[in-house]
Parts: structure tokens; C-alpha cells; sequence
């Protein structure tokens, strides 16, 4: 019985999933009308949003927002907050025009060693202003990102989202795409294999996903850099994430 309980603690171990790492932006709300007030309020983070688990997310080399094709850097105007009880940062951002609010971060690499690999995920999400939904097929050109072929906001429970991954300005034939829920409600699954679902993109990178509930939801998009970054003094691995977050609206219609 001692001898076989460390091995049966190892087993449990090497078989339990790994954790999906997410960063995160998470607007207020991701349609702002003029009763809602002039100006939405953001929250960045980096975690794994279903299990509601945390993680440092050190101040981003990047963080902007993109409307209308011009882009504004917002990083001097992040505020250091606490966030599933580890570092993050806020902001509120005013909405002075109608039209999608793209809101991108770019984080420092992270290094995590369970998977002896470093992680940069490029979050993005979509915010429209004043019942004004154009420019929400925004692509910015980030080094890897998530392209929405379905509007990233105004979506009903049960749609499915579509999106195209791209690395490097070109569509990634069976990009592997991990999504996940941000479970604010306590919810529970019945296997944790459940927790973060996967799919692949097609020949053009497109993928499709149907949600099964309402809230927010992860998708990331997930590829190895050509070059690796060192630690030290040795080459690792440098995984990157094209991470878009999207809300849908519970059915509601009467």
C-alpha cells in the first residue's frame, strides 16, 4: 500500500490536463449605448479563466486600442489592480465616437516551466460604441491574431463564432484552437477534459465553434515561434497565442 500510493499519485498527476493559460481583457460591457454612459471599464489579467485560478500578469510592453484605422497607446494609462487575487491592471477608457473599439495587449513572455516553454499571448477584444458595429472585422496585424469572420459582440447563446488565425499576416492551415469559458457562476463539468475544449482550424485557417452557454468566452489560437528564447543559458521554446475575447447574450427575446 506505501509503496503503491506514490506511483498512484504520479499516475493521477501525468494524467490530469494541463491547465490552459489565457490572457485576458475583459470590457464592462462590449456594447455601449448612450444610456450606459460615456465610457467603458477594462480588465486585463492572465489566468485560467474557467477554474477562476490566477496568474501574474507583469505591466504589457503593449496595450492600445484601434478605431477608425488609427491606433492609440493606452499602456501609460493602465492601473496596477488585483485580479483573481493576483497582479493585473484596469483602466476605464472613454468612448468619445461611435464605431468598434479594438483593444489589444501585447504581455512581456512569461515563462512557465511545466511546459519548459515560454508564452506570449496577443489578447484582443472588440467593444462597439453607440449601436455603431462597423469596423468589428478589424484586423490589426499583430504578430499572431484571431480575424472574426462572425461580429465578436451582439451574439446570441448558441451561435457560432468563426474566426481566421493568422501568424505573421498569414492564415494558419490547422491552427490548433483551445476555448474556454470565463466561469463567473461557479459551474461545474463533468471531466475536467471538458474545461478547455479544442478544434482546428481548416486548410484556411478558419475555424467554428457553437456556445453552449452565455458569458464570456476564450479563443486561442496557438503556434510555435521560429526562434526560441533562452533561460539560462538555454534555448527554449516560445509558444504564441492569438487570444480573442467574445460575449453572447443570453436568449431573452419574450
Amino acid at each position: 500500500m506505501t509503496k503503491t500510493a506514490p506511483l498512484a499519485a504520479a499516475l493521477a498527476l501525468a494524467a490530469a490536463p494541463a491547465l490552459a493559460h489565457y490572457g485576458m481583457i475583459i470590457p464592462s460591457d462590449p456594447m455601449v449605448s448612450q444610456e450606459d454612459g460615456r465610457s467603458v471599464d477594462l480588465t486585463l489579467s492572465f489566468s485560467h479563466p474557467f477554474e477562476g485560478i490566477g496568474m501574474d500578469l507583469a505591466r504589457p510592453e503593449a496595450f492600445t486600442v484601434t478605431h477608425e484605422g488609427e491606433t492609440t497607446d493606452l499602456l501609460g494609462e493602465l492601473s496596477e489592480a488585483t485580479v483573481m487575487d493576483h497582479p493585473g491592471f484596469t483602466m476605464e477608457y472613454a468612448l468619445d465616437r461611435p464605431g468598434t473599439h479594438v483593444f489589444a495587449m501585447t504581455p512581456q513572455p512569461y515563462w512557465e516551466p511545466e511546459e519548459d516553454a515560454f508564452i506570449t499571448h496577443y489578447t484582443k477584444t472588440y467593444v462597439a460604441a453607440y449601436g455603431d458595429d462597423s469596423g468589428w472585422d478589424t484586423e490589426l496585424g499583430l504578430k499572431t491574431e484571431i480575424v472574426p469572420l462572425s461580429k465578436p459582440f451582439g451574439l446570441w447563446t448558441g451561435n457560432v463564432f468563426q474566426g481566421v488565425v493568422m501568424l505573421e499576416g498569414i492564415p494558419v492551415a490547422n491552427a490548433e484552437v483551445e476555448v474556454e469559458h470565463y466561469n463567473q457562476t461557479g459551474a461545474a463539468v463533468p471531466s475536467d477534459l471538458m474545461i478547455t475544449q479544442t478544434i482546428k482550424a481548416d486548410e484556411n485557417g478558419v475555424f467554428t465553434y457553437a456556445v453552449p452557454a452565455s458569458g464570456w468566452w476564450g479563443f486561442a489560437a496557438l503556434n510555435t515561434a521560429e526562434e526560441p528564447m533562452m533561460y539560462e543559458g538555454e534555448e527554449k521554446a516560445h509558444e504564441l497565442g492569438a487570444v480573442i475575447w467574445v460575449r453572447f447574450e443570453p436568449w431573452s427575446v419574450e
